[in-house]
């Protein structure tokens, strides 16, 4: 676990070192730029020559982030270490860590939790090869997600099931919030019906608990780039921007973990 956060943290440092390509359905090609920071990083072994040409351009669907300075951090104030934002799933010794920063509003993020993340948790988070970090992010496009991921963040607050079980729903049944000109009490029903406790719910709410989670996720959104929802920032690897279609994904992980094991095997 110790080296996972400290691996998370590298993030914001890390530079790209080598590229490969792997094919998706329909003859798609995803370019993979293998990226390491440090002397000792794995990845750096062996690597070919530095390549930024494809990071210019998303892989996958995603909506674009807008400047959004009430979501920054007050001046002065150091964000929380990204180790201590989202929520983990999966197994902490995984060969492959994937750090996602989706927007609760995004329709992109919306088509990603429900079709492709299922089919990757059965796959490669299930059965131990990958740990997964989702990290709510308020990209500044929809004005009821602020109020959704606080939402999130105070049903976090409360444990693994009642935030699973509210984060589920808010993907499932974005438009009832998304559109409603008083989310509020939408997104306080969904609570109770996840199980969460409304007591400590409405005291989270009402003290700005999750504020710090939230701009700190911003903040470090902005430090490390991020053009739009969903990306995803695999450890060692350069980030894939985007909702790619599920079989691509599939594949890219499948690539990821036979790398690392084949390097970790040497």
């Amino acid at each position: 676990m110790t080296m996972f956060l400290a691996e998370v943290d590298q993030l914001t440092k890390c530079g790209d070192a080598m590229s490969r390509w792997v094919r998706g359905p329909f003859a798609l090609f995803v370019t993979i730029m293998m990226a390491g920071c440090g002397e000792d990083t794995l990845n750096q072994q062996g690597t070919a020559a530095t390549t930024q040409a494809f990071l210019s351009e998303p892989i996958g669907e995603l909506t674009q982030v807008k400047p959004s300075p009430a979501l920054e951090p007050s001046s002065g104030d150091d964000p929380l270490p990204i180790a201590q934002l989202g929520y983990d799933q999966g197994n902490q010794d995984a060969l492959v860590r994937i750090v996602e920063l989706s927007d609760y509003g995004c329709g992109y993020c919306r088509k990603f939790h429900l079709e492709t993340f299922p089919v990757l948790r059965e796959e490669f988070i299930e059965t131990g090869k990958v740990l997964w970090k989702f990290v709510p992010f308020v990209n500044g496009m929809f004005e009821n997600s602020l109020f959704a991921t606080e939402a999130a963040e105070c049903a976090l607050e409360q444990g693994s099931l009642p935030f699973e079980a509210l984060n589920e729903r808010l993907w499932s049944d974005q438009a009832s919030w998304k559109r409603s000109s008083e989310p509020e009490p939408v997104l306080r029903g969904m609570a109770q019906d996840a199980g969460v406790d409304l007591t400590e719910f409405d005291t989270c709410l009402n003290n700005d608990n999750s504020i710090d989670r939230i701009s700190s996720a911003r903040s470090t959104a902005t430090r490390l780039g991020v053009r739009g929802t969903p990306t995803f920032y695999p450890i060692g690897f350069p980030p894939i921007e985007g909702a790619l279609p599920t079989e691509a994904f599939q594949q890219v992980l499948e690539l990821m973990h036979q790398e690392i094991s084949g390097v970790a095997g040497n």
